[in-house]
């Protein structure tokens, strides 16, 4: 079967996506993300997921897969404490020590 097809369907059926909100360092709220991860995966390791793969390590994390960049411009910084994802309707922050809900 085609990739692209395949992919889709693991963004459909597999998947959940989840919303990546910078808004640490003082920065007003915004989304910079869109991160496909695993449906049965627990809220908060979905929230470790996402964080792991808007973090730029050897690349910018836009380039990931199961990321879809929702940002202006060529770059981003990487996820951070104080920022949020958003699980479903229930929003959390990145804690120095985990995840908190808001």
């Amino acid at each position: 079967m085609n990739k692209k097809l395949l992919d889709n369907y693991d963004k459909m059926v597999v998947k959940e996506k989840v919303t990546v909100i910078h808004c640490a360092f003082g920065d007003t709220p915004h989304t910079v993300a869109f991160v496909h991860v695993d449906k049965g995966l627990l809220e908060t390791e979905k929230c470790d997921k996402a964080f792991m793969l808007t973090n730029s390590i050897d690349d910018g994390w836009w380039n990931n897969d199961d990321v879809t960049p929702m940002f202006d411009g060529d770059g981003c910084r990487s996820t951070s404490v104080g920022d949020q994802v958003l699980v479903g309707n229930t929003k959390y922050i990145c804690s120095p020590y985990g995840w908190e809900i808001v």
